[in-house]
């Protein structure tokens, strides 16, 4: 199959996918009811789309092209009420978080859809492991070889994106000791990791065809990479995050990357290069270890820093882009945050110290989701 054309997009819209854990109201684990949320939502009128995942205690909601942080906000909140209404029909719910603290994926059922069912053949065990949880967001891109040259400026930010979402520290009942835990699953997977530093379409489309003329590649979809393009979409996809435990975290991400895109679009802050991915699998294993307690090493200095600075830094740098953007408040909340060094995996581990009991952390988890407090 050839690569698709990059299509024209606006530059810095955005779109939100989220991954959601559906959960058994009696015991807070995992439940397959994903067929019956999917059958009640198909009646609700929202905006983007709902559609099942991996396996069928998942469910992904996206939403429609947005332009600012507070519209994906806006978007996500219609869908949220909307499934916590069918999640209360069915005596269900639904949680954010990268994984869920204690499910067995041998337990799992693998969604009955013919993709799901060939991914399953192909991957083994992996495919009922992938019951994990993430963000996407995508970012509109002026041209097919400007979304190569932001993805690889983007990628220098990908600890930023892994240790402001972590969310998943627990898996199989069991602290990992890792804040996000989740990305450990996606790195088995063997076209995950970074894409090729090329920084040209043309170049690209060769790389895309060496890889389809192999035979291991079909299409885009096959490359589980952090930061991949969407050319049916003409934008770029961060794929890291964990699946925040509100929306409203998933908003003010979502509007992170967007400032972050117009200060690479207004400044041309750097050229990417290959050397940039010298120290790129250590800053990313010290963002899914340590969250927002990690060390950042500058792949252009080699300079080693507290993540947590290297973050402040970069709002500072992107403040002017944030404000234009309608994103300064979201940006300062997750500076604070930051500053506090606070994300959901200390929330999650916080009440597990407090409960001494997962289920309750699962149930004041979907509270939380839905803007309930616990």
């Amino acid at each position: 199959m050839p690569l698709e054309p990059f299509h024209d997009s606006s530059p810095l819209t955005l779109g939100v996918e989220l991954e959601l854990q559906l959960l058994s109201s009696h015991d807070y684990n995992l439940a397959p009811y994903a067929p019956d949320m999917l059958r009640l939502m198909h009646k609700e009128s929202v905006p983007g789309s709902v559609v099942p995942e991996m396996t069928s205690s998942m469910i992904e909601i996206s939403t429609d092209v947005c332009h600012s942080a507070s519209e994906v906000h806006a978007q996500l909140a219609q869908t949220r009420d909307a499934l916590v209404r069918s999640a209360d029909k069915l005596n269900i719910a639904v949680a954010g978080g990268g994984t869920h603290p204690f499910q067995l994926w041998h337990q799992q059922r693998i969604y009955d859809k013919p993709r799901f069912q060939e991914l399953s053949a192909l991957y083994g065990y992996l495919s009922k492991q992938f019951t994990i949880f993430g963000q996407h967001v995508h970012i509109g891109c002026p041209s097919a070889d400007a979304a190569l040259v932001m993805l690889h400026r983007m990628s220098r930010y990908i600890p930023h994106f892994i240790a402001l979402s972590a969310s998943s520290p627990f898996v199989q009942s069991q602290d990992t000791a890792f804040d996000s835990a989740r990305l450990n699953s996606v790195f088995a997977f063997p076209l995950s990791g970074r894409a090729p530093c090329v920084l040209r379409w043309s170049e690209f489309e060769q790389y895309f065809e060496k890889m389809t003329a192999t035979g291991v590649v079909k299409s885009m979809k096959d490359f589980y990479w952090d930061i991949r393009p969407k050319p049916e979409f003409g934008t770029i996809e961060v794929r890291v995050f964990d699946t925040p435990l509100t929306i409203e975290r998933a908003a003010a991400l979502a509007g992170y990357v967007q400032a972050l895109a117009a200060w690479f679009l207004d400044t041309e802050p750097f050229t990417p290069q290959e050397d940039d991915y010298l120290v790129y699998t250590y800053n990313r294993f010290q963002a899914c270890r340590f969250g927002l307690q990690a060390v950042y090493v500058d792949p252009a200095t080699g300079q080693h820093m507290p993540l947590a600075e290297h973050i402040a830094r970069t709002m500072d740098a992107i403040a002017p882009q944030a404000e234009r953007l309608g994103a300064a408040k979201v940006l300062q909340t997750l500076r604070s945050d930051v500053q506090a060094g606070s994300n959901d995996a200390r929330w999650l581990r916080d009440r597990q110290r407090e409960e001494q009991l997962l289920a309750e952390v699962s149930r004041q988890a979907s509270l939380r989701f839905r803007g309930t407090a616990a």
